[in-house]
């Protein structure tokens, strides 16, 4: 069995709207329900959890019923940072999940994952017990020195770095041990940390699985006009 977690928590100030970001309508259609629809189309997904904002999970539902999202089996409290809303929809699997059975992760804000990213990040956690999208850095990454913050001395070859982003899959009992013991011994669980962070800071090796640059997480405004555009250059393809 194969469960999605869609991470709908955050309030996203960056963006400078008065409702949170997921909720949005883009083209008459809130981005939750695009990211949302991904997992719901996908044959290898078998249901999706959705760990939502307080005080929306009954526009959420009304959305799922409204687009049809028939996966969407349960809708969770989010939590006060990311690692909480999610810790809370791992422990909301606790009795239903097989240690064996997949969770893959992602965020409600990156409503453009492909299919064949996801696929391919199922099939790799299937095959090593866990799978992180990524891609090639193809900037050059400079360190700042340590006596003076607007100059460097030194750089980390783009070879040796990956971009990771959501999906992320990993086996459910791996998962549910490591979240326990993140937040029973403060491990990984602060500031920017996310699952893979706090997996490599556990001591797990993780595999890479394929990524694409179409999978934007929207963050700003200048993140939802490229949203658009990419859906209105999908939707002038499909009417070519």
């Amino acid at each position: 069995m194969t469960t999605a977690i869609i991470i709908a928590g955050g309030i996203g100030h960056r963006m400078e709207q008065r409702i949170p970001k997921q909720f949005i309508n883009v083209y008459d259609k809130p981005v939750i329900v695009y990211t949302l629809e991904s997992f719901q189309k996908h044959p290898m997904i078998d249901s999706v959890v959705t760990v939502c904002l307080d005080g929306w999970h009954d526009v959420l539902q009304a959305y799922a019923r409204q687009f049809g999202i028939s996966k969407l089996t349960r809708i969770v409290p989010g939590g006060a940072t990311a690692q909480e809303s999610i810790r809370n929809g791992v422990y909301a699997l606790e009795g239903e999940c097989a240690d064996n059975d997949i969770i893959v992760i992602h965020d409600g804000i990156r409503p453009l994952v492909d299919a064949e990213v996801l696929t391919d990040v199922i099939l790799k956690c299937r095959e090593y017990g866990n799978a992180v999208t990524s891609l090639p850095y193809n900037e050059q990454i400079f360190v700042v020195s340590e006596d003076d913050e607007t100059t460097t001395t030194r750089y980390i070859p783009r070879e040796t770095i990956r971009r990771v982003s959501t999906p992320q899959a990993y086996t459910f009992g791996k998962l549910l041990s490591a979240y326990r013991r993140a937040f029973a011994e403060e491990i990984g669980i602060y500031g920017s940390a996310y699952t893979n962070t706090m997996m490599a800071d556990l001591g797990e090796r993780l595999h890479f699985a394929a990524g694409s640059d179409k999978n934007i997480k929207l963050t700003t405004k200048d993140d939802l006009e490229l949203f658009k555009a990419f859906l209105r250059h999908s939707r002038d393809q499909q009417n070519n």
